[in-house]
């Protein structure tokens, strides 16, 4: 089976059809689903879909974007439940900032504090991370190696940084998605046979960061069969081996997955 590790099912653009989003992804051959917490007001739907579909896992943290909302004690009310495996989607993101300098250092400062916060409290909790970086790689490998612990987490939606693959000694793992499969990935398609197989995990994002045939329209994980095509393309492995693969390491990742 496939296990698709970054998808947002609690976005309200599945609300109409969520048991029909399941059946396709279960037909080709996703089983197992992690819905990030990357916004807190809908973090209530994520844990209700985790208690009705066995198959649906998820995750408990805060989204840079949404730093200054970060309310711990809010989130200490879902981070103990059984189906709750990784903190996160947490992480830096400079792709929009302020306009000012002084808004901009304010902004940073924000998510550095945030993001240190949420490392610690996996750390505390044995808990792997779900990291989002975007356009702040140095920044995010420097808090990591300084504050993560052997627990260690996902580089969501890898942005193909060669600097990051260092973390893979730290227990890091990196998630391939939809962009692998864009003709501009060509970075990500360069760096993708320097990664160690056994740091490979598959992830859609979905609704965002649709693959190649279906760009423009809602990603679901169904769509990870697509991702895995390409990586097997860009690979000297067999399919089967590598949704084996890419499921043993999903499953050394998350431990709490059956």
């Amino acid at each position: 089976m496939i296990i698709d590790t970054h998808c947002h099912l609690d976005d309200e653009r599945y609300n109409e059809d969520i048991d029909e989003v399941i059946e396709r992804a279960k037909a080709n051959g996703i089983e197992r689903f992690i819905i990030p917490g990357a916004d807190p007001k809908t973090l209530q739907r994520a844990l209700e879909l985790s208690e009705k579909y066995d198959e649906i896992y998820f995750s408990v943290g805060v989204h840079p974007y949404d730093a200054k909302n970060y309310n711990k004690e809010f989130l200490k009310n879902f981070v103990s439940h059984p189906k709750c495996v990784a903190i996160g989607e947490c992480g830096l993101d400079y792709f929009r900032l302020p306009e000012s300098e002084e808004e901009i250092r304010e902004e940073k400062r924000l998510q550095k504090e945030v993001f240190i916060d949420q490392i610690l409290w996996g750390k505390e909790l044995k808990l792997p991370l779900i990291v989002h970086v975007r356009e702040s790689s140095a920044d995010c490998l420097a808090l990591l190696l300084e504050h993560a612990g052997d627990e260690g987490g996902v580089l969501h939606c890898y942005n193909a940084d060669e600097s990051l693959l260092k973390l893979a000694d730290k227990n890091f793992y990196y998630g391939i998605g939809g962009v692998l499969t864009f003709k501009n990935a060509k970075k990500l398609i360069n760096v993708y046979p320097k990664i160690p197989q056994d740091k490979l995990i598959i992830e859609t994002d979905a609704p965002y960061l649709t693959p190649h045939p279906h760009r423009g329209k809602r990603n679901e994980p169904a769509y990870c069969d697509l991702v895995a095509s390409k990586m097997v393309e860009l690979s000297d492995i067999k399919k089967s081996d590598l949704i084996e693969s890419t499921t043993c390491n999903a499953k050394r990742l998350f431990r709490n997955i059956s």
